[in-house]
C-alpha cells in the first residue's frame, strides 16, 4: 500500500533532530509542524520572518495576521521572534538553516530538484527555493513517487526548470525512502513502503540507483 501524505509526512518527521533550525517547504512538508517527535525541541523558520512556528491552529486560535509563506494560518510556539525577510533569507543564505523540507515535481538520479514551475503555466514566481536548497545543510523533498499520469517524477534528468544541481540529501516518497550517497553520487534505496517491493519501486522508478544491503520496511 502506497503511503498517504500523513504518513509520508511523519517518516520526514523521523529526520530531525534535537535543537535543529528547520525549514519547511509549501505543501506536504508544512504538515511536518504537526509530527515534531514528543518532548523534542525543533525551531521551524519560515521564509517570511519567523522562528518558531507552532502547531496549526484550530478554528478558535486561528489569527489572520500569522501565516507562514504558504500564506497558511499558523501558530508560534513559545520564544519564536519574528523579523524582516531580509534577515530571513540572510539565516538561509549564511547556512544556519539545519534542514528544510521542500516538495517536488521532479527529483533526478543526481540529486538534482524541480520544485518551482512547470513551463506555460501561471506561477508566482521562485520564493525562497533555489535559496534553500543552495544554502540549508540538509536537503529532504517529499513527494508522490509518480504523477496523476502514472509517469516517474524521480528521473535520470528533470526536464522541468531545475530549482538546484545536486543538492538533495534524501527523498521520501510514497513508496519509498532513497538516502543519497556522496561517495558513490548516487541515491541507495533504504526503505520500501508496505506491500512494496525493490522490484515494484523500480518498476514504477525512471531514475538508477543502489539498493541497500538490509532495505526496511517504513514504519507506518
Amino acid at each position: 500500500m502506497p503511503l498517504t501524505r500523513d504518513q509520508i509526512t511523519v517518516r520526514a518527521a523521523r529526520e530531525l533532530r534535537e535543537g535543529y533550525i528547520v525549514n519547511l517547504g509549501i505543501g506536504m512538508p508544512t504538515l511536518v509542524a504537526n509530527c515534531i517527535p514528543q518532548g523534542m525541541d525543533v525551531w521551524l523558520q519560515s521564509e517570511n520572518g519567523l522562528l518558531g512556528i507552532g502547531p496549526f491552529p484550530t478554528e478558535a486560535e486561528v489569527d489572520a495576521d500569522l501565516i507562514n509563506a504558504g500564506k497558511q494560518t499558523i501558530t508560534a510556539r513559545k520564544g519564536a521572534s519574528y523579523f524582516s525577510s531580509s534577515d530571513s533569507f540572510a539565516m538561509i543564505r549564511g547556512g544556519h538553516i539545519d534542514m528544510c523540507i521542500l516538495g517536488a515535481m521532479q527529483v533526478s538520479e543526481g540529486g538534482d530538484i524541480a520544485n518551482w514551475m512547470i513551463p506555460g503555466k501561471m506561477v508566482k514566481g521562485m520564493g525562497g527555493a533555489m535559496d534553500l536548497v543552495a544554502g540549508v545543510k540538509k536537503v529532504v523533498v517529499t513527494m508522490e513517487h509518480n504523477a496523476k499520469d502514472g509517469g516517474a517524477k524521480f528521473v535520470k534528468a528533470c526536464n522541468l526548470p531545475l530549482t538546484g544541481q545536486k543538492c538533495v540529501n534524501m527523498l521520501i516518497t510514497d513508496v519509498a525512502v532513497f538516502e543519497f550517497d556522496e561517495a558513490k553520487r548516487k541515491f541507495v534505496l533504504t526503505e520500501v513502503a508496505p506491500g512494496e517491493t525493490v522490484e515494484s519501486v523500480r518498476g514504477k522508478t525512471d531514475a538508477g540507483f543502489e539498493v541497500a544491503g538490509n532495505v526496511k520496511t517504513v514504519a507506518v
